[in-house]
């Protein structure tokens, strides 16, 4: 199976937080989950933790590649960059992932990398994969929480794109 692409600043288990969540389910294509998670008019259909999304581009709701955009999650306002994006073809690999960021001091900066990969399995099966890698105090905190927000919450995301996309 295949690994998210890290930048170096970003690698797990270098940085203040990371999480990983990954669903497997049969009966989709890698299309048809892209298509819920690259068109970001669909976040607030099936993942509460996403909210006013606005894009640099205001013609369209998909995401491209150098997309600028801003969003609110975990309750932190977080302007973004999409950094890579493989979209999939023929039902090959698609990869999606962006720099985060909230500016502020030590104590509320928070700089984030957040990489989806979705791949097609034998056995008409597609595996989902977010994982995210933070830096800052932030990050730190959230770390330590027990449950895992970011956890749940990711896994929620998962959970709410495959239905979506199952239910279309």
């Amino acid at each position: 199976m295949n690994t998210i692409n890290w930048p170096s600043k970003y690698l797990p288990g270098t940085t203040d937080n990371f999480v990983s969540n990954e669903v497997i389910v049969a009966g989709l294509t890698v299309e048809q989950v892209w298509v819920y998670l690259v068109d970001t008019s669909k976040w607030e259909g099936y993942y509460e933790n996403a909210a006013k999304i606005v894009l640099s581009d205001s013609s369209t709701t998909d995401l491209q590649q150098g997309e600028r955009f801003h969003f609110e999650t975990f309750g932190f306002p977080i302007d973004a960059q999409v950094m890579e994006l493989v979209s999939p073809q023929d039902n090959q690999l698609a990869r999606i992932s962006w720099h985060g960021w909230q500016d502020g001091d030590a104590q509320t900066a928070l700089d984030v990398y957040h990489a989806f990969l979705i791949e097609a399995l034998p056995g008409n099966r597609v595996r989902v994969l977010t994982q995210e890698s933070q830096l800052g105090q932030p990050a730190a905190d959230m770390a330590k929480q027990t449950p895992n927000l970011m956890l749940n919450g990711h896994q929620a995301w998962l959970d709410g794109l495959v239905n979506a996309a199952a239910n279309a």
